[in-house]
């Protein structure tokens, strides 16, 4: 299986294994504050030794704006490091954690993305969210290989250079509706993935270093 998703991992209903080339990636999907409180402790109890250096992969979806004047809010919001993945499903949460509002603010965490500062823009409009170090994926590959061109490309394109994959984004998911309550198992991979290849790229173009 080069991609898919495995649902329901150890008959939780909000855990799913996410499978991309070789890669499993263990991801919650949730809008409850204690379980994101719970997903943060683990990953920085797993990446203890690095945590002045942290790469995180951000990605963020909301329901697209169809209409003139239309801003709908951003619905959930994605984050990666290593092989866990957080699907946090803004729009239905109660509160907004106060261990998330210090791990997006963390000086010695570096989050990565493509067209990222658009993102972090929408999580601060939307929900008061403040991304302290965010680094767009292009202007790390323009400088990794000094090929302006880059600058311009889009996360398939990075996927394919730098991972070696290939990725699909179907229209049918992005232009979705992500402001479900429950999101389809195709929305919880597609949104996975985002995420955990932003990660991967990040990772082998050593993003922490960037200023």
């Amino acid at each position: 299986m080069e991609i898919g998703i495995v649902e329901y991992v150890d008959q939780s209903p909000d855990l799913f294994n996410v499978q991309f080339h070789g890669e499993c990636i263990r991801t919650l999907v949730t809008y409850e504050a204690r379980k994101v409180d719970e997903w943060i402790s683990e990953v920085e109890a797993i990446h203890r030794h690095r945590l002045n250096h942290l790469i995180v992969g951000l990605d963020v979806e909301w329901r697209p704006n169809f209409s003139k004047g239309q801003q709908n809010p951003v619905s959930t919001l994605q984050l990666c490091v290593g092989r866990r993945c957080l699907v946090f499903q803004l729009l239905y949460c109660s509160r907004i954690p106060d261990k998330l509002v210090s791990f997006l603010a963390n000086p010695g965490y570096t989050f990565v993305g493509v067209a990222i500062d658009g993102d972090v823009e929408k999580l601060v409009e939307d929900y008061d969210l403040s991304v302290r170090k965010a680094v767009d994926l292009r202007a790390l590959a323009v400088r990794h290989s000094n090929d302006s061109s880059l600058k311009n490309v889009g996360l398939k394109d990075l996927v394919r250079i730098y991972l070696g994959a290939e990725m699909e984004k179907p229209k049918r998911v992005t232009m979705g509706k992500w402001d479900k309550e429950v999101l389809t198992t195709e929305q919880i991979q597609y949104a996975c993935i985002d995420a955990f290849v932003c990660f991967e790229i990040g990772r082998i173009l050593n993003a922490s270093s960037a200023h």
